[in-house]
């Protein structure tokens, strides 16, 4: 039987959290961060799937080594641009809130 550790978490109820105007900001940054990141790995990660492509057509002795690196690194682009987007939007939802006053 699994022993469960109750924590003093578990027993309080969570009280809604208050944001100030000024954490809006500080979220709106933070996204924006985030989102600069996203892309910069995009990038980063297209450039080395092009890398591999281009090293595949040159070393035909090890190509499928290379090819597998190029879809690889053809995934971590894709998935960094989603990345990207979703904070792209986060930023616009915080911008949004500081913006109108949405704060409780």
């Amino acid at each position: 039987m699994a022993h469960h550790h109750s924590s003093k978490n578990d027993k309080l109820a969570v009280a809604p959290k208050v944001v100030a105007a000024g954490d809006y900001r500080k979220e709106e940054k933070h996204h924006e961060h985030m989102e600069h990141l996203a892309r910069f790995a995009a990038v980063a990660a297209g450039a080395y799937a092009m890398h591999e492509r281009k090293q595949a057509k040159r070393d035909p002795e090890h190509a499928r080594s290379h090819r597998m690196k190029e879809g690889i690194a053809a995934a971590v682009a894709v998935g960094s641009v989603g990345f990207a987007i979703h904070e792209h939007h986060q930023k616009k939802e915080a911008k949004k809130h500081r913006r109108h006053g949405h704060h409780p």
